[in-house]
């Protein structure tokens, strides 16, 4: 900690590292039923996303 009661940035990279690892030990491959489902629902949320930029393009040419 400096005067001001900060926590430095060596500290700082040094937390961010160890939660970091914790994380790192705590992670497992995915099963396949559950790589699918997120591929699903990634996929439809990319629909949904592309779907809406469509509908505000069509509505900006439509009122310019």
């Amino acid at each position: 900690m400096n005067a001001n009661g900060e926590i430095g940035w060596k500290q700082k990279f040094m937390s961010f590292t160890i939660q970091s690892k914790r994380v790192w030990y705590l992670l497992r491959k995915p099963t396949a039923d559950e790589f699918k489902s997120i591929a699903k629902i990634s996929a439809l949320g990319i629909l949904i996303i592309g779907a809406v930029g469509f509908a505000i393009s069509d509505i900006i040419k439509f009122f310019s």
